[in-house]
């Protein structure tokens, strides 16, 4: 919770593009407003179309800007290991990292031009200064039935942290994935709430 009572949850949400990180905004954010909550948000999008970074701010009850200022954030939700580390600014100090380990290799990496840290190296690194939740929701999604559900199961991870009701989200889901995905998706929820223990 942010300072001074002016902003009731701050969430920054990152990943790259393709993954449904603006999706996983969406959900979010509607599930405060059916809940008559002011909710302000920004998104930003590098090359997202091309695997580049994608980052969403969420204020949820603030009626202040959108953008969400640095060592802010209560939770930074990353998509991407990486990307958890691109947007680590913006947490509080005791904020929480909930991070899907499981990487996406950009080009220059695969292309031999860079390399990629090891994912443990990242955690280790989130580790030294912030509580962690760690875990590979790729696996899960697949699990669930399809792994574009991945964003699903980040939003899953978060909900407990919400200041928005269980069943609200979960109505957004339902509302906000293709229709022949629903079941898949609430599955995928699920399993991400169930992963990370509040």
């Amino acid at each position: 919770m942010s300072a001074g009572g002016i902003s009731l949850f701050d969430l920054v949400i990152a990943g790259v593009g393709g993954q449904g990180t603006i999706l996983a905004s969406d959900i979010i954010g509607r599930a405060a407003v059916k809940e008559d909550m002011p909710v302000r948000a920004a998104e930003t999008h590098g090359m997202a179309q091309r695997g580049g970074s994608v980052v969403n701010h969420i204020r949820l009850g603030c009626e202040l800007g959108s953008m969400i200022p640095v060592k802010s954030a209560d939770v930074l939700l990353a998509l991407e290991p990486s990307e958890a580390l691109r947007y680590l600014e913006y947490l509080s100090d005791d904020g929480v990292v909930i991070v899907n380990t499981d990487p996406i290799l950009p080009v220059t990496v695969t292309s031999g031009l860079c390399t990629y840290p090891g994912v443990d190296a990242i955690i280790k690194k989130l580790e030294k200064e912030h509580e962690v939740k760690a875990f590979n929701a790729t696996g899960l999604a697949k699990e669930a039935g399809h792994p574009q559900s991945m964003n699903v199961v980040m939003v899953g991870a978060v909900s407990d942290y919400l200041p928005v009701s269980i069943d609200t989200i979960v109505e957004c889901v339902r509302e906000l994935v293709p229709p022949k995905t629903i079941d898949i998706n609430v599955r995928a929820f699920d399993m991400g709430r169930s992963v990370i223990q509040v």
